[in-house]
């Protein structure tokens, strides 16, 4: 049946099904980054792969790659957003492609200035482009969604500027080439980064000077606002741009954080429940930066909560004693449901405007 009206996908329960998961996490080597494939590390449970996420009062469009490359024909899909924006990215290419290697997509990284620097571990980010449908999937790195500007370009450790106020320069540059943009936030807006990365915040072109606005959270919220009031004005240059915020996904961290021994060694499913019934998000700054806005909110936080058998926990490529990554999910996993819920809502604002 068809949503007869806007459906609240966030709320619903988690079910098993024994289809799932919707690509092989032995497969999809082509985009899926080793330290994320559970499958290929030393875990042997991976009951949390065969759940999908019901929601409460509409119907859960199934995906299916081909019908999904097709209504994406000619459109640009761009994630930008942090680590756990890169994942749902990868997430993404292995469900537009089923899990299987293939020779046909093309790297369009150069379009969009995403080459690696010289010295640098990886690029700021990736672009791939399916042929026949002419569909192109990004994603760009911004821990922040501020603009980061180096306060001095020849001195390798120099004070680089946190333009609070101010969105990415990628998303300023290639705004006009999207079709659909998913942001995500988070888990850097803390001290330790700030400070290891130089980070210095910057508000009107100018040293912040409110102490408020200093505090992290604070910071972080203010640029989630900032970012969704830009975005809000640009809609009506970009008629054809649909513009989704991610609420946070959380962490599962016990008896300690990532660097003080924390771990997440549950592995059977849903032991905190299956069911979320709550009507509003539990990303609170999220929720009530878009409200008001053409901008919508992608609500995965209050569904991932109680999934935290779905980390990679201790399974981690490096194997280092002592350090679980109760952050990250395993691939395939919960970021899988995330591009569901996100697809559904795309069907949902297509239904409208016809």
């Amino acid at each position: 049946f068809l949503n007869s009206t806007v459906c609240n996908y966030a709320k619903g329960i988690w079910v098993a099904d024994s289809k799932r998961p919707l690509y092989s996490g032995f497969g999809c080597k082509q985009w899926l980054s080793q330290m994320w494939a559970c499958g290929l590390t030393q875990r042997t449970d991976f009951s949390y792969e065969e759940y999908r996420w019901q929601p409460t009062n509409c119907k859960m469009p199934k995906f299916d790659c081909s019908a999904f490359l097709r209504r994406m024909q000619d459109r640009t899909i761009e994630f930008i957003g942090d680590s756990l924006g890169r994942q749902q990215f990868q997430s993404m290419m292995c469900m537009a492609t089923g899990g299987e290697e293939t020779l046909e997509v093309e790297d369009v990284g150069r379009e969009f200035g995403l080459v690696k620097p010289r010295g640098a571990i990886r690029p700021d980010g990736w672009a791939y482009r399916f042929p026949r449908t002419n569909t192109t999937i990004l994603y760009y790195w911004s821990a922040s969604l501020s603009d980061l500007e180096p306060l001095n370009i020849t001195y390798p450790t120099t004070d680089v500027a946190m333009h609070l106020d101010r969105p990415p320069a990628f998303m300023r540059q290639y705004l006009h080439c999207f079709d659909i943009l998913v942001l995500n936030i988070g888990h850097h807006w803390n001290r330790g980064k700030l400070t290891g990365n130089h980070w210095v915040m910057y508000v009107n072109g100018k040293p912040n000077e409110d102490k408020t606005l200093a505090q992290i959270g604070n910071a972080k919220n203010f640029t989630v606002r900032s970012v969704v009031r830009w975005l809000d004005s640009e809609l009506p240059f970009h008629p054809r741009l649909k513009f989704f915020f991610r609420t946070m996904s959380p962490r599962h961290f016990k008896n300690g954080d990532w660097n003080t021994w924390g771990s997440c060694d549950n592995s059977t499913p849903l032991t905190e429940g299956s069911e979320v019934s709550q009507d509003g998000s539990s990303d609170d700054v999220v929720e009530g930066a878009v409200k008001g806005t053409r901008v919508k909110i992608l609500d995965i936080s209050a569904l991932s909560e109680l999934r935290d058998e779905g980390h990679i926990s201790r399974y981690s490529v490096k194997r280092t004693p002592g350090i679980s990554d109760c952050l990250h999910r395993c691939l395939p996993g919960i970021p899988d449901t995330w591009n569901e819920l996100l697809v559904a809502q795309l069907e949902d604002v297509r239904s409208t405007e016809n």
